[in-house]
């Protein structure tokens, strides 16, 4: 599909069911894999990212399942040498190279061009830590050539300024190893959302991850459980929970309740602040926005919520007065340049979008119809999805790029603006 145009939404009451939360997934299909025994993961359906990082766990030998409510991972050894390619998925990139230096053994790593472009800044720790890699291209990225006889260190230091997914791959490398070991964290996300998740996801595994702090205590896992339910994805929910505002809609998401795991919750309380009802129901969280005819601007920091900086973007092209979506400029070097999109696609649209330091400014004005650029990145695409809701004419230029982790999204869009 080379583009999707965006019908204006007519419906004011949505109820949708969306896929596993990958962040979730990907880590609990990593501590499943790599202990001995069985583990069912209770799971949605999933997107790009984890097909990828279960093609990598197979290509080391892995067995696993795909069974009806989710994925049977048989846990074991995996195989000294191999060739891995993690296609675009960045928590494959940064879990596995880091898990891979921890066990020791020779791998090719490949990965696609959008996440060659992306840099490894985990692999100067890795070094440190004994790990030899050759980057065959850049140096810095992807592909790379690792080869490890195992990390005898008790400690290591990494930054969170960029991304917590690296400090996140050596606490998953620590706590699937053989030895208790420190992870301290530096910069300014060392109490970042992701790493509260991947701690807490160490400890249901039954490993032992300490605060100690600005960093890590982990003790290795001996055994995972029989069974471990995943959570759906709040970040692809909250696409939906937008709506509420943005439209004036009553919108429910099946699974998803307040105790997540997923820091993407803060959104939520972002609606709930612009006087959007918020209720924890049985089947999920219930986001009531019918009673809002309007919404002023959005002053909030995104710091720890940043997949969400599009989705507030979108909003604030609608509100009555100027927003400021702070502390995002590290999400410049993920899958595009989000900066830099979001300001692009409001500006062609007729908002006002600039950016001062690490802040994204938007002042509302008339819109029309546009395409918008997604730079193959899926989170533009879903973003800004919701301005054609209210906006006439938009369309979404390679909307395939949602299979990265949430392929039906287009279908759902369709459903509830039939």
């Amino acid at each position: 599909m080379d583009f999707y145009r965006v019908k204006p939404l007519k419906t004011r009451e949505i109820g949708v069911r969306v896929p596993a939360s990958k962040s979730i997934l990907n880590r609990a299909l990593l501590l499943s894999a790599l202990t001995d025994g069985d583990t069912r993961l209770i799971c949605n359906d999933y997107g790009d990212d984890t097909e990828a990082l279960l093609s990598a766990l197979s290509a080391l030998g892995i067995r696993y399942e795909i069974q009806p409510d989710g994925i049977l991972v048989h846990g074991g050894k995996i195989a000294p040498r191999a060739t891995l390619d993690v296609a675009g998925a960045g928590t494959a990139a940064r879990f596995l190279t880091a898990i891979l230096a921890f066990r020791g053994g020779a791998y090719e790593l490949r990965a696609s061009a959008q996440m060659e472009r992306r840099p490894m800044e985990i692999i100067p720790a890795l070094r440190s830590l004994g790990a030899t890699i050759e980057c065959l291209k850049s140096e810095g990225h992807f592909p790379f050539l690792l080869s490890s006889s195992g990390v005898r260190a008790v400690k290591a230091e990494i930054g969170t300024d960029t991304s917590t997914q690296y400090a996140s791959g050596l606490m998953l490398a620590a706590a699937l190893g053989n030895t208790p070991f420190t992870v301290e964290l530096t910069g300014s996300r060392t109490a970042g959302s992701y790493l509260k998740m991947t701690a807490e996801l160490i400890r249901r595994f039954g490993g032992g991850c300490e605060r100690v702090q600005d960093g890590f205590f982990i003790t290795p896992i001996e055994h995972a459980p029989d069974r471990f339910e995943v959570e759906p994805d709040l970040s692809g929910a909250c696409y939906f929970y937008a709506i509420s505002l943005l439209c004036g809609a009553k919108v429910l998401v099946e699974g998803v309740h307040e105790n997540t795991l997923q820091g993407d919750i803060r959104f939520l309380r972002l609606l709930g602040s612009k006087g959007v009802r918020i209720k924890d129901t049985e089947e999920g969280i219930v986001a009531d926005g019918t009673r809002l005819p309007f919404y002023n601007g959005i002053d909030e920091d995104m710091r720890d919520y940043a997949d969400q900086t599009l989705t507030v973007a979108a909003l604030a092209a609608f509100a009555e007065s100027p927003s400021i979506l702070r502390n995002v400029s590290h999400i410049r070097t993920q899958e595009c340049d989000r900066v830099s999109a979001v300001i692009e696609n409001l500006n062609a649209m007729g908002a006002h979008a600039f950016t001062n330091g690490d802040d994204i400014f938007i002042e509302p004005a008339p819109l029309h119809p546009a395409s918008i650029k997604t730079y193959d990145d899926h989170r533009v695409a879903m973003a800004f999805s919701l301005i054609g809701l209210r906006q006439e004419g938009v369309e979404i230029e390679n909307p395939d790029c949602c299979k990265k982790t949430f392929p039906r999204y287009f279908d759902l869009l369709d459903k509830i603006t039939e």
